[in-house]
């Protein structure tokens, strides 16, 4: 048997939260708010006279990721800039828990290679907290490594733990960060989603869209909705997102692909390269690629949160 044959893809769909996620069932909203008191200004009652928070109301959705960071995560300082990201936490956890799978048993510090970590900073947080791995956060964005180092700073329990580094060439994943010398246990990714600025600008307003004849069709936002929102860069726009977040050139094939290709020059240097895939139809293409390179395991899981069915790409050389 030639060596070099990738083994078949594993499948794996994973219903519901990941079991070592801190966010199953509904939100407590009365510990969020002793978390962080100022949340209370935003709680409102759902028809069932139950607490929740408007969910479409991108301040709203922001202080209760600050008082998720706060209660689960002990992170006591935590803001991004207007237009950035604010993501939805449950399902960036699960993403953290379920990597953590791929490990095998070491007693060895874990290191990790967040690419496009975002201002939120938000795999770090969860993946130095729950699990004690030490990150490199990278991005292109200035702006999102300045804020993350200063997340990182201001929250004790993170230093030493999270190093932001700037990938000063856009063209580039692995290449400009990944240094000589260094080893890496996993590397994670949440790709850029569009192809241009036109359509990242048509997905929100289809978002903004669905949102509001969802909340139309339910009378209100339920608790237990892990809707994700942005901060907006304007009054009155409820997604937002920079460039780099958003959309490249080509789109997510594009990006992951490229990932694929650099991934062999760093081979020696990385155990599991990973990445999320939002669009089903890049799966296949992506495993082409990645058999392509002979790589020697590909794995394929599928993360089901609700009725929301996300997954992601794994693979080692």
């Amino acid at each position: 048997m030639n060596k070099n044959k990738a083994h078949p893809p594993k499948h794996a769909v994973k219903a519901g939260l990941h079991p070592k996620n801190k966010h199953h069932g509904r939100y407590n909203i009365d510990a969020l708010v002793k978390a962080l008191p100022a949340l209370k200004s935003k709680i409102v009652l759902n028809p069932k006279g139950e607490k929740t928070v408007n969910f479409s109301d991108p301040d709203s959705v922001l202080m209760l990721n600050k008082a998720l960071l706060a209660l689960h995560y002990q992170v006591r300082v935590w803001d991004i800039p207007q237009g950035y990201l604010c993501p939805p936490i449950p399902g960036r956890a699960d993403y953290v828990h379920r990597l953590a799978e791929l490990l095998e048993r070491t007693t060895e510090t874990i290191k990790v290679l967040d690419i496009g970590t975002g201002a939120s900073c938000i795999y770090p947080i969860i993946g130095a907290t729950d699990y004690q791995w030490h990150f490199t956060a990278s991005d292109v964005d200035p702006v999102s490594i300045k804020v993350a180092s200063e997340i990182v700073a201001q929250n004790p329990h993170l230093s030493g733990k999270i190093t932001p580094r700037l990938q000063t060439d856009a063209k580039h994943i692995f290449q400009g960060v990944i240094k000589e010398g260094e080893y890496y246990h996993l590397t994670m990714c949440n790709p850029p989603f569009h192809k241009s600025l036109k359509e990242a600008q048509l997905g929100t307003q289809r978002k903004a869209s669905n949102l509001a004849k969802n909340r139309v069709k339910r009378g209100a936002q339920s608790m237990n909705a892990k809707a994700s929102a942005l901060k907006p860069q304007q009054k009155g726009l409820n997604f937002g997102g920079q460039k780099a977040e958003l959309w490249c050139p080509g789109g997510e094939e594009a990006f992951i692909k490229n990932m694929a290709n650099e991934s062999a020059l760093f081979k020696d240097q990385v155990g599991w390269f990973s990445t999320l895939i939002s669009k089903k139809e890049n799966v296949s293409s992506m495993k082409k690629k990645l058999t392509s390179l002979k790589v020697k395991e590909i794995k394929v899981v599928e993360m089901s949160q609700g009725q929301k069915i996300s997954r992601f790409i794994a693979w080692r050389y």
